[in-house]
């Protein structure tokens, strides 16, 4: 079993930032690609961030160069979103998901019950 935990979220100012964390554990052999998906009320659930093993990012038009996924450098299954310049409109719950190659050597993709992040004056 693979169970993933966000954390960090929060209400905010305008301009202001947050944290966001990511914690994967269970039965993982590795880890694929962490992203991370919003869900603002009333719209779908949308990619934010995508980290793959091998580095590579990927971030939606609306949040480059404010917002940075990165994966900690001593655990493999912790990620971490910066949020910086916060908006009104980045509010919504937050998910991470993990891809990742579970203990029964299948890639399977597993999802975090979000966290909440409020961009208010």
């Amino acid at each position: 079993q693979v169970h993933v935990v966000e954390s960090g979220g929060g209400l905010v100012q305008p301009g202001g930032s947050l944290r966001l964390s990511c914690a994967a554990s269970g039965s993982i052999v590795s880890t694929y690609v962490t992203a991370w998906y919003r869900q603002a009320p009333g719209k779908p659930r949308e990619l934010v961030a995508r980290l793959t093993s091998c580095g590579s990012k990927n971030y939606a038009d609306s949040v480059k160069g404010r917002f940075t996924i990165s994966r900690d450098n001593t655990n493999n299954n912790t990620a971490y979103m910066q949020m910086n310049t916060l908006r009104h409109e980045d509010t919504g719950v937050y998910y991470c998901n993990a891809e990742v190659k579970n203990g029964l050597g299948y890639r399977a993709a597993y999802w975090g019950q979000g966290t909440q992040v409020t961009v208010s004056s």
